[in-house]
């Protein structure tokens, strides 16, 4: 490149747009130090005592919220910030995408659940992502999801994350997008999205025959610590009514209400008929409803 472009050598990279790049014969490391620094002294945290996890256990927050309203600016301000600071603490993205909910009217209490963001990022602002020089690797993967999480839609979250031998490679954690019946459900559903993601990862991953894929065997892991696929089984003879479920919404058109398809039936065009016609044509539709 250097022969059609003019550019300088600055040696390997160390930082950039936020990232802290160390790169040693073990291996890479990349935090965020000195972002998470910056946040903590934007909003007044820096000497805020440290807590040990960033989200406190079996916390339902409803977006009418409690206390008074705070400034939707500066809540805003400071989610987004801890949104960018996900891209190497995967171990906050759960919480940060549950203060996320509350961006439109935030209140006290929806401050206060940021703010102990911030008390975890405190006293662990060293964390970061360590990436090792190994020449083999499995793919593994883990997934868990909660039960009705959020009070308002009643609709679970899924997680998983991704370790590419010791190193963490890809991370997401996300609401459902329709609400399940069961933990069951809301298990199998995460376990689903963890599947999708593995194959997206594997089709990115050269193999050595020069074709992409990869060699290893792929697994997803659930809370129990059982192999993807032995817990996907499982799901599948406890819950075939899920996926006949599931299918046949999939396969179904839309299903018109009643008044809509009694209006297309008795409304076609307008003709001249006699009123025995008429009566006769009201009491068939009638008949037609009550066998439905």
């Amino acid at each position: 490149m250097t022969k059609h472009f003019e550019m300088t050598d600055m040696g390997l990279m160390s930082y950039f747009l936020g990232l802290e790049v160390m790169q040693t014969t073990e291996g890479i490391f990349i935090s965020q130090k000195k972002f998470a620094g910056d946040i903590l002294r934007r909003f007044k945290m820096e000497f805020c005592n440290p807590i040990k996890t960033p989200v406190e256990a079996r916390s339902h927050l409803s977006k009418a919220g409690n206390g008074e309203l705070v400034n939707a600016s500066t809540y805003r301000s400071l989610v987004g910030s801890l949104r960018y600071l996900t891209n190497t603490r995967p171990d906050i993205v759960f919480g940060v995408g549950f203060i996320s909910r509350f961006m439109e009217t935030p209140s006290q209490d929806h401050l206060q659940a940021a703010k102990r963001i911030l008390r975890y990022v405190k006293g662990t602002q060293s964390h970061g992502l360590f990436y090792t020089s190994a020449k083999t690797c499995n793919l593994v993967g883990y997934s868990d999801s909660d039960w009705a999480g959020d009070v308002e839609d009643r609709k679970s979250t899924s997680g998983f994350v991704f370790h590419m031998g010791s190193s963490v490679v890809s991370w997401s954690s996300k609401k459902q997008q329709v609400v399940a019946l069961s933990t069951t459900e809301a298990e199998y559903m995460a376990a689903a999205s963890s599947a999708s993601q593995a194959v997206r990862i594997s089709v990115l991953i050269p193999a050595k025959d020069g074709h992409s894929g990869i060699q290893q065997k792929t697994v997803a892991i659930i809370p129990k610590f059982q192999s993807g696929q032995e817990t996907v089984d499982a799901l599948e003879r406890q819950s075939n009514w899920q996926d006949i479920r599931y299918a046949q919404e999939r396969s179904s058109p839309r299903i018109m209400k009643k008044n809509e398809t009694r209006q297309r039936i008795s409304s076609p065009k307008k003709k001249n008929v006699g009123p025995s016609r008429q009566r006769y044509s009201n009491s068939y539709e009638d008949s037609y409803w009550r066998q439905r």
